[in-house]
């Protein structure tokens, strides 16, 4: 390719060479071919084969050096130098090149050499229909009266088509429509189109035509163009405004907030300018309070809230409205729009008690009647449905009446103003809208007592502590009761229930009726009566009364107010005197005499000591402290006095201690006057230790008989009282008052154990000492001698 190019050039001036040569000596070779090809070919297309055209030798068409050789048009083609094939070098665009409807001819020289000869060559470039018809103007204004007569004829653009002949502009079309035709004027080579007016026009039917000319070629397939034609109707008043709806039906809610637009009016008037300029206003016959609730857009026709709204003053709203445009005379229509008012739950139900009974006596029987309610809603529809319900866990229903929304609340159970005196009942309301709304009212009422019930004691039996001596006329003890009732039923009196006996111990007894306080009428002696039992009645003032009793048992407490009393040595003239003979010739620890005493008290106050206070010779004789043994200590020589006074005190052991005296005036004899005197003082002593042992067995049998009661009744007691309730005490005749305890003691080779009220089995009470004192024998000595102790009071 690169040498064919080289070969090229250097065949150019050869060209020149014999081209020059070829004039100057004449020798022509003419020849003519003529070719006919399309416009906007490709590159490369095939015009035809010129040398086979032309009749040269293809052999011999490499050294000959074909080509073309004409002026600037023949770039548009060339020619194989080696098989003689005309080629289009590049596009032919035939509008470009040949302007006009007229034959398109692009002629061109053809050289060869050896011989030299130029051949003529025309090609002829036929019109493609490549080019639509065009406007100049893409659209196209016209403004036509709308009293215009039919007929108008109204000239529009002409279209132009660079394509030639039978590819140039045919015909125009106009699009379908009712009042314009399209006409064609031929002026020389162009086609004038003009629009015909066939039918009147009404402006306020249609103010502006739009119509769209179409101009088309003859090719095959056609290209057409077009033309956008706009045709405006001028106006004349000859309409009335016309609202869209003559009636407007809107639904707002209640609660639209002011300034919320309701409804927009909207009115059309065909005429344009001041013939179709409108103006609304609201009918100057509507109530007052419209025109306080709505407000009326003069310009825009918009109904916007002016005021609150409430479903419940008024359901629906109607209001006029007029418009009015601004011709001369000016034209006027009117509509009415409707606006209905949708309910919002905005109102809770309302509770009215119709009536009520504030106080319901405790006992009502279920299903009594205490008040009657109603409720009620201004709302309407599901908002005004209503649930009602009260408290629960109370016994109060509500139950509905045959009437709706109406209902009695009466008691569901049975009523105790001793555990409930006041019942607060909530009444709730609840709406069925959405949110529901509710409402509460809350009625009290107050259980009236009835007397149910009787007055009570905390603690039945009583058990009272009363000192002996005590004064007479003085509160001893008091009883309380309470009375869960109210008011007069809860009032309570007391009194004595008294038996009327010969020993009725009421009869030295009074209760203050008011506070149960109780007073002893007259002084007590434990000596002579150590407990009693009587009852206290309570009775309140309900009518009937009701009434309940307790049993107080008094237990008397021992004071130490006797004295102890001498047994021995006999008293007379009141003071206590014997007199005691012993051989000189005993031994130390000779048992002279024993002095016997016995307190009338218990206890401590009964626990009595012996002591000397008054002795001759302190070397001879000792005292027992505890039993009242006098005793030798030592022998008697010739130097001691043959008589001897012992002054003995005896005392218990009190707080304030009382004593009592003795003297025993003992003789020294000679052993033979000791022995003979002996027998008789033996004698006259058995006969008196024979009535102290009488009256010593009948104080212990007393006293055995008495403790056998008391255990009795204790039993009785502890079998009877409840198991909530334990006594701490021993309700015994004869007991003092002293927790159960024991205490031992020792003198000398003796063991001595002392026992409260509760006395252990086996254990004996020594006669004649009013204690309860256990003697323990001595398990180191066979003696049976013992001593005696009283149970002192603690």
């Amino acid at each position: 390719m690169a040498e064919r190019t080289r070969s090229r050039s250097g065949n150019c001036c050869c060209f020149a060479f014999h081209f020059s040569l070829l004039l100057i000596f004449g020798e022509q070779a003419f020849a003519e071919l003529r070719y006919s090809i399309p416009e906007e070919m490709k590159e490369g297309t095939v015009v035809g084969n010129v040398a086979k055209d032309l009749g040269l030798d293809k052999t011999s068409l490499a050294d000959r050096l074909l080509r073309v050789v004409s002026g600037s048009k023949d770039a548009f083609f060339e020619v194989n130098p080696d098989n003689g094939v005309l080629l289009v070098r590049k596009k032919i665009d035939r509008e470009e090149l040949c302007h006009g409807s007229g034959a398109c001819m692009i002629e061109l020289k053809m050289l060869v050499e050896n011989p030299l000869e130029i051949h003529y060559v025309a090609v002829e470039i036929t019109d493609v229909n490549d080019h639509s018809p065009s406007f100049s103007e893409k659209q196209q204004t016209f403004e036509v009266a709308e009293q215009s007569s039919p007929g108008t004829r109204l000239e529009l653009h002409a279209a132009r088509d660079p394509d030639a002949g039978i590819n140039s502009i045919r015909t125009y079309s106009l699009s379908s429509n009712d009042h314009f035709d399209i006409e064609i004027s031929q002026s020389d080579e162009d086609k004038i189109p003009f629009l015909i007016l066939k039918n009147s026009l009404d402006r306020e039917k249609k103010h502006k035509h739009f119509l769209f000319v179409t101009a088309v070629d003859g090719g095959k397939p056609p290209r057409s163009g077009m033309l956008n034609v706009s045709i405006t109707v001028l106006d004349t008043n000859d309409n009335r405004p016309t609202f869209k709806q003559d009636t407007y039906q809107i639904e707002i809610f209640e609660n639209v907030s002011v300034g919320t637009t309701v409804a927009n009016v909207n009115a059309t008037d065909p005429d344009e300018g001041a013939n179709g300029e409108l103006e609304y206003s609201l009918s100057k016959t509507l109530a007052r309070k419209i025109y306080e609730i709505f407000e009326l857009d003069s310009v825009s026709g918009e109904i916007t809230l002016k005021g609150g709204l409430d479903f419940e003053d008024s359901e629906v709203y109607k209001l006029d409205v007029q418009a009015s445009d601004k011709g001369t005379p000016p034209l006027t229509s009117r509509c009415r729009v409707i606006v209905k008012i949708k309910d919002v739950n905005d109102n809770p139900p309302e509770i009215e008690v119709t009536s009520l009974s504030n106080t319901v006596s405790e006992d009502s029987k279920p299903g009594t009647v205490i008040s009657l309610i109603s409720v009620k809603d201004k709302d309407s529809g599901v908002n005004g449905k209503i649930i009602s319900r009260i408290t629960q866990g109370i016994p109060f229903d509500l139950k509905p009446s045959y009437k709706e929304n109406t209902y009695s609340i009466v008691t569901s159970g049975f009523l105790d103003r001793e555990v409930v005196s006041h019942y607060d009942i909530t009444i709730e309301a609840t709406d069925c809208g959405e949110p529901p709304l509710s409402s509460f009212k809350t009625l009290s009422i107050q259980i009236a007592d009835v007397n149910d019930n009787s007055p009570q004691f905390l603690q039945n039996p009583l058990q009272c502590y009363l000192s002996e001596n005590n004064f007479a006329g003085a509160p001893i003890f008091s009883v309380s009761a309470s009375d869960n009732d109210a008011n007069e039923n809860a009032a309570i009196s007391y009194h004595l229930l008294r038996g009327g006996g010969e020993n009725d111990v009421t009869a030295f007894l009074n209760v203050n009726s008011d506070n149960g306080q109780i007073t002893a009428l007259k002084s007590f002696d434990f000596e002579t009566l150590k407990t009693f039992q009587f009852q206290v009645v309570v009775s309140d003032s309900g009518t009937p009364s009701l009434s309940n009793n307790v049993t107080v048992n008094v237990f008397i407490l021992d004071r130490n107010d006797n004295a102890p009393v001498i047994l021995y040595p006999l008293s007379s003239n009141g003071s206590a005197q014997g007199v005691e003979e012993i051989p000189r010739n005993v031994n130390a620890g000779h048992l002279v005499t024993k002095v016997r005493a016995y307190d009338a008290d218990i206890g401590y106050n009964g626990w009595l000591l012996f002591s000397l206070q008054e002795v001759t010779d302190h070397s001879l004789f000792a005292l027992d402290r505890y039993t009242g043994q006098i005793r030798t200590l030592r022998s008697f020589t010739e130097t001691d006095e043959p008589e001897h006074k012992l002054l003995i005190l005896v005392k218990d052991n009190g707080n304030v201690s009382l004593s009592a005296t003795a003297t025993v005036i003992v003789k020294l004899v000679e052993p033979k006057e000791a022995f003979a005197a002996s027998d008789v003082k033996s004698a006259a002593k058995d006969d008196e230790d024979s009535n102290v042992i009488f009256y010593l067995m009948i104080t212990l049998g007393a006293v055995s008989v008495l403790f056998l009661v008391s255990i009795i009744v204790l039993i009785a007691m502890q079998c009877s009282k409840s198991t909530d309730y334990t006594s701490k005490y021993l309700p015994e005749t004869n007991y003092d008052g002293t927790l159960c305890h024991s205490i031992q003691y020792r003198s000398g080779e003796k063991r001595y154990m002392l026992v409260g009220p509760r006395m252990s089995i086996g254990s004996t009470i020594v006669p004649g000492s009013h204690a309860n004192t256990l003697v323990l024998p001595d398990r180191r000595r066979t003696s049976e001698e013992v001593r005696c102790f009283k149970w002192p009071k603690l």
